[in-house]
């Protein structure tokens, strides 16, 4: 028997808890105090000063991990603070500088300042990490000040204070696809049919809440994540629904894949994907610039003339149309083999 040619393999990647927004608040070590003092000796009578400096405050610094989904750990812990600096002693000693303190969060995270609205990070690689909120300087104890002329300076610098910042993060997740549609097209059910990732599929709409991720190694193209977003209605990106908060994540999404549901007695499917495109517009036009696919899914159920005036639709608009079954499976590995080979050919 001939060996059978190896078929795309499928891997889960739940968030348990999906947290995809937090506000915090950093604050940096203060400066340690320089120190006042004077050599105190036998036999050495006038004694310059010997006062050391105080320690720099410690940093707060916020690095991408993949060992984190979501921004849970910073919905719960508010308030992260860095080590001041040690102050200065006599005899030269300088104060230690204080412990900078490391904020891990998934890549994807985007940070900006609360009360400037400046960005000041947008985390998307594994180890990058960005300065949140710098440390105080040590002050100078009376040792540097002593001169020719003013051998004994009788006062030191108090360490500068800390930064400190009130933060706003959000997660935007890092997907090579999303599935859109209207509630209820089947975009869980096709997410389930691609991957391993098991969100809630229910017969009713709005079963998905939070976005699901799903990974998908097609040979030879490789492996390309899916993100699964919750149902788009009309209004959707001035509030309606669910709203803007979870389109967000298909802003770093490279191919769109339209989940339209054919079946007879659903909504129209053309309008179906004009109410989509209208919504994606609305919230960012150049959404509509994205390598798109439909997906025409619940083909083993009866319908009629409403696959007929999708396809004409999507060939006036040059988008690529395969219809699909999630429930059966028929004409989902054309369909991963469709998203694997745009993407490659995206890569260049």
């Amino acid at each position: 028997m001939g060996r059978r040619a190896p078929g795309p393999r499928r891997f889960a990647q739940p968030l348990a808890k999906f947290v995809d927004t937090a506000q915090i608040v950093v604050q940096a070590g203060d400066g340690g105090r320089g120190c006042v003092s004077f050599r105190r000796e036998k036999y050495v009578p006038r004694g310059g000063p010997n006062g050391g400096d105080g320690g720099n405050g410690g940093n707060v610094y916020i690095e991408a991990s993949r060992s984190f989904r979501t921004l849970v750990d910073q919905r719960y812990q508010r308030l992260y603070r860095a080590g001041r600096g040690e102050h200065g002693r006599g005899k030269d000693q300088h104060g230690a500088t204080g412990r900078d303190v490391t904020i891990k969060v998934p890549p994807g995270t985007v940070i900006a300042d609360t009360a400037s609205g400046d960005i000041l990070g947008d985390l998307t690689e594994e180890g990058q990490r960005v300065l949140v909120a710098r440390g105080g300087r040590g002050g100078r104890g009376n040792a540097r000040f002593a001169t020719a002329t003013h051998r004994a300076p009788r006062f030191a610098q108090p360490g500068t204070a800390g930064e400190n910042r009130t933060l706003r993060l959000d997660l935007k997740l890092i997907a090579d696809v999303g599935l859109v549609g209207l509630p209820n097209a089947g975009k869980s059910s096709l997410l389930a049919a691609f991957s391993s990732a098991r969100p809630k599929i229910a017969a009713y709409p709005f079963t998905t809440l939070t976005p699901n991720l799903g990974v998908v190694d097609v040979p030879p193209h490789g492996a390309f994540v899916v993100a699964d977003i919750p149902g788009l209605i009309a209004g959707a990106a001035h509030g309606a629904g669910l709203g803007i908060r979870f389109l967000r994540h298909i802003e770093r999404t490279r191919l769109l894949v339209h989940v339209v549901d054919v079946a007879d007695g659903a909504p129209e499917p053309a309008e179906a994907v004009e109410t989509v495109e209208r919504e994606l517009a609305a919230y960012d036009p150049a959404l509509l610039a994205r390598p798109r696919i439909v997906a025409a899914n619940k083909i083993d159920l009866p319908h009629s003339d409403g696959l007929t005036r999708l396809t004409a639709r999507c060939r006036a608009s040059e988008m690529p149309l395969l219809p699909v079954s999630a429930l059966t499976g028929e004409g989902v590995p054309g369909l991963i083999e469709a998203v694997a080979a745009r993407l490659r050919a995206w890569q260049g």
